[in-house]
């Protein structure tokens, strides 16, 4: 009869070491003891502790068989989904990831914050990605290219490889002088989990003060946060996967991207993707009018209350680039 074996000592304190690493990192994300330039030396696969939230997300959609619904909760998870949806497309990719306006320190924290509550991970790492993205789109160093990794992986493999977890800080130098920025990068864990916090505690609240509506607590949080945050997180995921494969090629850009108009409507604009591989700098992506874009809009409305400026504009050059080619 074989005994099962028990773990060396080395072997037990080898685990812990990767426990302990694995809660700091949940802390801390620039925690690497091993040093950035390793983990970036890395092969590039999936890495199932980088999978756990993810899972804990989707699994957690299933808990509304308990919770139930009620018209109040579905109001708020479609908001929060529209409003965070901005905070990604109007803030962490065409402010952080490509500079297309100008606005003050206390609305870029702010904005920040909305935008950290999405679940997709600190404002630098996420300029960072995206600006590698557009130096290498379609390259093989392009970390979520579906041409060149297929779909599942640019969809989202990539995001739990090991290899992409770090932030390269020389690529957003820039907003590395931001102390609160660099905080919230660090700290990528603590808004989401104060966001949580929040849903339940206003469910809490309508319960005792409005019983009329049916939510409470737990229904307030499922809703808000694991539904609206899972649809979200898959909406913006589809710009790196299908914004590369369905659609149309006005612009005869070095990479496969697509415009879809479909895409633009589920990610507030971001779907003009072809337009925005040709012209990134611009603080609009739907360049035409029929182009539904709208987080442009909406940033066209803080403009004139003052709270952001300068928005860049799509050249002449580019306009007449796509009149040429639609001519041809």
């Amino acid at each position: 009869m074989n005994t099962p074996k028990t773990p060396s000592p080395s072997q037990s304190s080898s685990l812990l070491r990767q426990v302990k690493v694995f809660l700091q990192q949940w802390v801390d994300s620039d925690f690497h003891p091993e040093g950035v330039e390793a983990v970036l030396a890395q092969e590039d696969k999936v890495d199932w502790k980088r999978c756990v939230p993810f899972i804990v997300l989707h699994l957690g959609c299933f808990a509304v068989l308990w919770v139930g619904v009620s018209w109040v909760a579905v109001v708020a998870a479609v908001l929060l989904y529209a409003v965070r949806m901005f905070a990604i497309t109007a803030f962490y990719h065409r402010y952080l990831s490509h500079r297309s306006y100008r606005t003050s320190r206390v609305v870029q924290f702010l904005f920040a914050v909305l935008g950290n509550s999405s679940c997709q991970r600190g404002p630098l790492w996420w300029a960072s990605v995206h600006r590698h993205h557009h130096q290498h789109s379609d390259e093989e160093v392009d970390a979520h290219s579906p041409v060149v990794h297929g779909f599942w992986w640019s969809h989202i493999g990539w995001i739990t490889s090991t290899k992409n977890f770090p932030t390269d800080y020389s690529r957003v130098r820039d907003l590395q002088k931001f102390p609160e920025l660099v905080f919230l990068n660090r700290h990528d864990q603590l808004v989401p989990v104060v966001y949580g916090a929040l849903l339940w505690l206003t469910g809490w609240l309508l319960e005792r003060s409005a019983p009329g509506l049916g939510t409470n607590g737990a229904q307030m949080f499922v809703w808000g946060f694991f539904i609206s945050t899972v649809v979200l997180l898959h909406a913006t995921f589809c710009i790196n996967s299908l914004a590369h494969v369905f659609g149309s090629k006005r612009f005869k850009t070095s990479d496969d991207s697509r415009n879809n108009f479909l895409l633009a409507l589920l990610t507030l604009g971001e779907g003009w993707h072809n337009n925005h591989h040709r012209y990134a700098p611009a603080a609009r992506q739907g360049f035409f009018w029929w182009e539904i874009d709208v987080s442009y809009y909406l940033l066209k409305v803080l403009s004139w209350t003052g709270l952001v400026w300068d928005l860049r504009k799509v050249p002449q050059s580019v306009y007449d680039e796509a009149h040429a080619l639609n001519q041809s």
